[in-house]
């Protein structure tokens, strides 16, 4: 096998990896501040705040993920 198809591989894994980590990870962020609001309905606009903030967190992990196969694939 060829370099540059190691790269790619290696690339498409990376991606792959941090984008199923990113869903599960918000995935369950969102699951527990369901429970949170039925609890308690009157903090929604808090739990909706931080729930956010949570899941941008937690999806640049999978942007820098990109962006880091994106230069494996460009940069020879």
């Amino acid at each position: 096998m060829s370099t540059e198809g190691i790269i790619a591989i290696a690339a498409s894994l990376a991606v792959l990896g941090t984008g199923v980590g990113a869903a599960l990870g918000i995935g369950r962020a969102t699951g527990k501040a369901v429970e949170s609001v039925a609890r308690q309905p009157e903090a929604a606009g808090n739990i909706l705040k931080i729930l956010v903030l949570g899941a941008s967190l937690v999806e640049a992990t999978a942007v820098y993920a990109l962006v880091v196969a994106l230069i494996l694939l460009l940069v020879k």
